[in-house]
């Protein structure tokens, strides 16, 4: 036979790039997340999770497993918001306003990319001249709120902001489990 006589003979098969994945997932694999318009600014209230006067985060992806957590951290007041050591690495990026670092000479203002390495301490500002500032932050680890000498005054991980998130779906009507569709 010819190839042109094998090509015809051959039964037609589709483009294997056009083909969904046909074995099942690997065991323990978690379903992925999508939230859809994740960065909406004017999204339902009720999804932004209180963290103090003026203050509240919008979860994303809650890693139990992996010990790390997603969020958008919303700040509308000016001034100091808190002083605190990483257990891990932080990658901000930030989406409206600006924000700053006592202890550096920088401004990360909207746009711009922060990477906090593990054990750094610093201080959390929020000019007076800014109503909102939005950052999403992945955090690894948690981090210890400290006074300005070190010592520890409290801490904060992805299992305190899964409770917080419980606690607040939960008042707001939507139920402590819709916080299970933000965990993995």
């Amino acid at each position: 036979m010819t190839k042109t006589e094998i090509e015809r003979a051959a039964p037609r098969v589709p483009d294997r790039l056009k083909i969904a994945y046909q074995l099942p997932q690997a065991y323990g694999v978690k379903v992925e997340i999508l939230i859809k318009d994740a960065l909406d600014p004017d999204c339902d209230e009720r999804l932004w999770v209180p963290q103090g006067e003026g203050v509240a985060f919008r979860p994303l992806v809650m890693s139990a497993s992996h010990g790390y957590f997603v969020n958008i951290l919303r700040v509308r007041k000016a001034g100091v918001l808190s002083r605190h050591r990483h257990a891990g690495p932080v990658v901000a990026t930030t989406l409206r306003g600006k924000w700053r670092y006592l202890e550096h000479d920088w401004i990360a203002e909207e746009g711009d990319l922060a990477f906090e390495p593990p054990g750094e301490v610093h201080t959390l500002v929020v000019p007076d001249d800014v109503a909102e500032m939005m950052t999403l932050f992945h955090v690894t680890g948690g981090y210890i709120y400290v006074d300005p000498f070190g010592e520890a005054l409290a801490y904060e991980d992805v299992f305190t902001k899964i409770a917080a998130m419980r606690r607040h779906f939960d008042a707001v009507g939507l139920g402590a489990a819709y916080a299970d569709r933000f965990i993995v």
